[in-house]
């Protein structure tokens, strides 16, 4: 009796293709790659396309570094046909991970709410709530 898979077929090529991506970006000697990191894949069923979801440490516009993925698509594809035996070779689009974007909006909101009850000082300090003090350990 076959052993029981507990992921989807597609499931463990989007992760097959990630860490592809993630290893051939390594080897990519372009400056503008060098903080970007692939989030996530989707591949889509029939194997035809595929999303790739990526973060960029470096400011700047996601634009830009979607582009010069795109600029390097051939060498990823490649590496994917090359490493992979899949019955064809995704074409891959890249999009910014909107995660990324919505955990610094998040991060951005809870800093304004701190800094808005701390008196906007922004000094680190955890005001305890309703004036009850914090428990010390010893």
């Amino acid at each position: 009796m076959p052993a029981e898979r507990r992921y989807s077929r597609v499931d463990r090529v989007n992760h097959a293709v990630q860490e592809v991506l993630a290893d051939e970006l390594e080897l990519i000697d372009d400056d503008r790659l060098e903080l970007v990191t692939v989030t996530g894949v989707r591949v889509v069923r029939d194997l035809s396309q595929a999303v790739v979801w990526f973060s960029s440490l470096r400011l700047g516009d996601p634009a830009a570094a979607a582009a010069t993925l795109a600029g390097h698509r051939p060498r990823l594809q490649a590496a994917i046909a090359r490493q992979l035996r899949l019955r064809r070779t995704p074409e891959l689009s890249f999009v910014p991970d909107p995660a990324i974007a919505a955990g610094s909006r998040v991060e951005e909101i809870l800093r304004t709410l701190h800094n808005g009850t701390t008196g906007g000082a922004g000094d680190g300090k955890v005001e305890p709530l309703n004036g009850q003090a914090g428990i010390d350990d010893d």
